[in-house]
């Protein structure tokens, strides 16, 4: 491992001196700094350019779940490795949804804090099975969704006949229906898809790939 700078973000002092001290008998890894809140966030990320962040999730001010998806909207490559005292599924899923790289109970730090580092260095993602099948069965979940929105069959049609730039007129014709009938239509689509018109109903359906 070639000089792997580290951020710490721990509220308890003591921990957070222990796990400082236990990095720096590391070869090859750099503390840049450590701090007992997340409130300079971004801040504090841009200035110190980690490759790896340590953070607790049970933060005061704001959680390190919240700082993650802070972190997550300006960098999508440092690694966040989440430090927990509790085998939380619904607190260490929601930050692995967060963009969290993946997480170690605080019990294992002296054991196995290097391993997770080196995993998550190398492309891993340390977490335990019960974690990694949430996530899985998330992710097949979202994959088996085609329509998030709950459009009809013939609402699609519409939607992707709009989409192709046919006007009310040409959408009564093609669906033999009347114009009146097309603007009922509409109306429901926008109101499904959250939007207010015509270009956004469609922007909305080509990003997500409804039609």
């Amino acid at each position: 491992m070639t000089n792997v700078r580290v951020s710490v973000y721990e509220d308890n002092a003591l921990l957070r001196e222990s796990v400082t001290s236990l990095l720096r008998l590391k070869e090859g890894v750099q503390v840049v700094d450590a701090y007992e809140n997340v409130l300079a966030i971004e801040e504090q990320i841009k200035n110190d350019k980690p490759d790896l962040v340590l953070m607790d999730i049970d933060m005061p001010g704001m959680n390190g779940i919240e700082a993650v998806k802070k972190i997550r909207v300006f960098n999508d490559h440092v690694a966040i490795l989440m430090l927990t005292v509790f085998d939380d599924d619904h607190h260490v899923f929601d930050a692995i949804c967060a963009g969290a790289s993946g997480y170690l109970l605080k019990k294992h730090i002296s054991t196995r804090l290097f391993d997770s580092i080196d995993e998550m260095m190398s492309g891993g993602a340390p977490m335990s099975p019960s974690i990694a099948r949430m996530v899985i069965s998330s992710m097949q979940q979202g994959a088996r969704d085609p329509n998030p929105y709950s459009l009809t069959p013939r609402e699609r049609e519409m939607l992707s006949s709009l989409s192709n730039g046919n006007s009310y007129k040409l959408i009564a014709a093609e669906f033999a229906i009347s114009i009146d009938t097309v603007r009922t239509h509409i109306k429901k689509i926008y109101e499904k898809l959250h939007v207010h018109s015509q270009t956004e109903a469609v922007a909305k359906a080509l990003k997500e790939k409804l039609v």
